[in-house]
Parts: C-alpha cells; structure tokens; sequence
C-alpha cells in the first residue's frame, strides 16, 4: 500500500497540467500558422496543412496536419493534431515546462480532455508516462494510460531532488592563488 501512495505522489505534479496550466494563456488569441488551409464549412471543418504551428499564450503545438471541426452544431469542437510526432508544451504557472508528444493529439473543448494516440509520451521536470495512447482529462485530473500487445506502459518518476541534480548551483570557484591573498 505504501508503495502505490507512493508512485501516486510521484505522479502528481505530472499529471496536474490542468491545475497548474497559465489561466492567463486561454485567455490570449490563438494564432495558427500553416502551408495551406481549406475549410468545409458545411461540415463545420478547418484542416490545416503543415507544418502547422499553433500558439496560445505559452501552449505552442506542432503538427503535420491539424483539423478543427464540431460533432454537432455549436457543440462539441475537437482539435486533431497529427505527425511523426506531434508535439505540445505549455509554460505551468509555477514557470515549469510540460510537454506531450503522439502521432495523434486530440483535444475535446467540451469535455476537457486531451488524448495522446500512438508512441504517446506525457513529461514534466523529467518524469514521465509513455504508452500507445493516453488520455487525461483536465478538469477531473484522471489520467488512463495503455498500450497494445507486449508494449508496456513505462512510468519514471524522478526523485524530488531532480531539478537541483540537473541544474547545480552555479558557484565561481577559487583559485589557490585567490584564496592565498
């Protein structure tokens, strides 16, 4: 039991993306930069042709193609953005990176809920949770993550230190012919 309170409290900081997120950056323009676009408007649907690159705030996602359409009317946009991989980062409020990359990425704005399909891979200071697909849903902070077939879903938890191992302190040293005088 102890062990699995653990493990959950490692994987804490990497999966409260949501809690953490910049409110600020939702609240700034989303600006798409593309090759190409078309648009089918009677089917709700913009497909942005790569590479594509999409920025809001501090959230930046990188893509071969991006679609952005509706399920219904006025209800239910998804955003799909496809590569080799696709990527997505976003600055937390704290001034922590996080970061996810898939050969899909799917973004579901009604239910909140991110969904990295294909060699998925979600990072924060190190630590990380890979799988053939993940999904985790903002607003309820529930993360599922599996694979398919003998691939494994790999967890790394890096200890609470790791920031401090990775970036030493920075301290000018002493020559002994300084310390001397």
């Amino acid at each position: 039991m102890k062990l699995n309170s653990l493990i959950l409290a490692g994987l804490l900081p990497l999966v409260s993306v949501g809690a953490y997120a910049k409110v600020n950056d939702l609240l700034q323009e989303v600006k798409i930069s593309a090759a190409s676009q078309e648009a089918d408007i009677k089917n709700n649907q913009i497909i942005f042709h790569g590479p594509v690159e999409v920025t809001q705030g501090s959230i930046k996602i990188l893509a071969s193609e991006l679609r952005a359409f509706s399920k219904e009317k006025n209800s239910g946009k998804i955003l799909i953005a496809t590569g080799n991989p696709a990527t997505y980062s976003q600055v937390m409020e704290d001034g922590r990176p996080a970061s996810a990359s898939a050969k899909e990425i799917r973004y579901e704005l009604s239910s909140r809920t991110l969904t990295l399909i294909g060699d998925a891979t979600l990072e924060q200071e190190g630590s990380q949770v890979t799988g053939s697909q993940i999904r985790y849903n903002i607003e309820q902070q529930q993360l599922i993550a599996e694979s398919t077939g003998k691939d494994r879903v790999i967890t790394i938890i890096q200890p609470e230190n790791y920031q401090e191992q990775i970036q030493p302190e920075q301290k000018p040293e002493k020559k002994p012919e300084q310390e001397k005088q």
